[in-house]
């Protein structure tokens, strides 16, 4: 091991200190000003493209559509819901005012008093509000439905304990959100999605899972029915990995979202929501990194090879050169991400070491 990494922790002397370490180390991401917030840099928002890019393929074989929805939600939607808003208030960031001014003391920027919000609106800690809303304009007939329809984008929950990853303030994710004309459609569209986070998190991450329904104490707040996927991390926790919720007929009466059946009578909308989130990026790290650094599964790692050439002088590194490329072309037709890591600013140890920290899963020399 380099010199470089001698000062990552163990994993059996401080298993969180281990965590926080590793994915500053492996370049994954960083605090931000802000707290409870993150910086994910390019390596980890490498790794987060292929699962939202994986996942995002997943939805639309099953049917399911892109589309997005507002940051700001009225904070009058929220109140229609009982046990959503008491479930979300305490985690809520709120807007108030719509516009800064100059101090007259020329001290700064400050809020002007006369730009307040006839309604404050919320960021959004979660979106079925404002598109229970939107769908009540989208929906009149048995013919409108199901509605089938993800977002991918970040959400807000004030946090208090921030843990890259695991628990930050705003956090990226998909939320999918559909809407049906029968209970039964909404509870098997809400189990089906279990499954594929499920397939994904074991097919791709290589995570095993367990699948589960939640207690009534822990399950989404204005749900009938949380199923989830828990995974356990290497110091003996379960981490949860993906939920999806059938929310029966709450959010449409709510916002009085009815449909004509096929009887000609009015009948409240059957719905669901399910997502995950950045917090993948720590169930991944968790399962199988290692004291040497991160480890990655090939699916997932954004260089699946890299080659370092060891050489003396330019005419030796020509001639590696020269073979190496017929190689990393040869690998990039079937599908291989691979770098040839050819840069003279570092010496060959030091790439070693910080290819192994990364987890980039195949790494040689060519000498």
């Amino acid at each position: 091991m380099a010199k470089e990494l001698k000062d990552l922790t163990k994993r059996s002397e401080n298993y969180s200190q281990w965590y926080n370490e590793l994915v500053v180390k492996a370049d994954l991401a960083e605090q931000a000003p802000v707290r409870g917030c993150m910086v994910i840099k390019p390596y980890g928002y490498a790794i987060w493209e292929k699962i939202q890019r994986t996942l995002d393929d997943k939805f639309k074989e099953t049917g399911h559509v892109n589309a997005y929805f507002p940051l700001l939600i009225p904070k009058s939607y929220l109140s229609r819901e009982a046990e959503h808003v008491e479930g979300f208030a305490k985690e809520c960031a709120v807007v108030t005012h719509y516009r800064l001014k100059n101090a007259e003391d020329g001290s700064g920027v400050i809020v002007d008093p006369a730009a307040k919000l006839e309604e404050e609106l919320i960021v959004r800690p979660t979106s079925e509000t404002i598109i229970w809303a939107t769908y009540k304009n989208w929906i009149k007939s048995y013919r409108d439905l199901p509605i089938l329809c993800n977002q991918w984008a970040n959400v807000m929950r004030w946090e208090m304990r921030p843990r890259l990853f695991l628990r930050t303030a705003e956090f990226l994710w998909q939320e999918g959100h559909t809407a049906h004309a029968t209970r039964e459609e909404a509870e098997q569209e809400a189990r089906r999605m279990q499954q594929v986070y499920a397939d994904f998190v074991e097919g791709y991450m290589a995570v095993p899972v367990v699948r589960g329904v939640k207690s009534e104490t822990e399950r989404f707040a204005g749900a009938l029915d949380t199923y989830t996927i828990e995974s356990m991390t290497q110091d003996g926790k379960a981490l949860q990995c993906g939920t999806s919720h059938f929310l029966g007929q709450n959010f449409a009466k709510a916002f009085d979202v009815q449909f004509i059946n096929k009887e000609n009578k009015l009948e409240y909308v059957w719905a669901t929501s399910w997502g995950v989130s950045t917090r993948l990026m720590g169930a991944l790290i968790m399962a199988h990194s290692d004291d040497n650094g991160l480890v990655l599964p090939p699916k997932l790692a954004p260089i699946q090879v890299v080659i370092v050439p060891i050489y003396k002088n330019e005419e030796d590194l020509a001639q590696i050169s020269a073979k190496v490329d017929t190689l990393v072309e040869a690998l990039k037709k079937k599908g291989i991400s691979v770098k040839y890591d050819d840069a003279d600013n570092k010496r060959p140890g030091f790439k070693f070491a910080d290819y192994e920290v990364k987890g980039v899963p195949v790494r040689d020399h060519a000498p």
